[in-house]
């Protein structure tokens, strides 16, 4: 399993990655796994500012529906187009193709709260 060292990620299996003023957020292939296929991805916050682990949308596998956390408090600027038409692009490739929502954090420093790679390789067993 793929743990990108560059990303922090959160106890409810997000990833977010900073990238200058903004960030993308995920779920992790970890995640993605436990869910199995990925048939919908519903988020329709796009322009609202989300709190720190309030959900900012829903992913639906074929035997689940599972909220998606915010891992830090921001607005929403756009979300994944591309999920429309292929929501399966989150088993495939979870950490690029299959990123959720592009964010403007509130507050930088709330990253630090959040787990490094290993942190989160312990939390889930790996």
């Amino acid at each position: 399993m793929n743990f990108p060292a560059e990303l922090k990620y959160t106890k409810d299996h997000e990833w977010i990655r900073i990238e200058g003023d903004e960030a993308v957020v995920g779920i992790t292939e970890f995640a993605q796994s436990e869910l199995g296929d990925i048939v919908f991805v519903d988020i329709n916050t796009v322009g609202q500012s989300v709190d720190a682990e309030a959900v900012f949308g829903t992913v639906e596998a074929v035997k689940t529906v599972s909220d998606l956390f915010m891992p830090v408090g921001g607005t929403v600027l756009a979300v994944n187009e591309g999920l429309a038409d292929d929501p399966a692009a989150v088993n495939k490739d979870p950490y690029g193709a299959g990123w959720m929502v592009r964010i403007k954090p509130a507050n930088k420093a709330d990253l630090d709260g959040l787990l490094s790679a290993d942190a989160y390789k312990a939390l889930i067993g790996h």
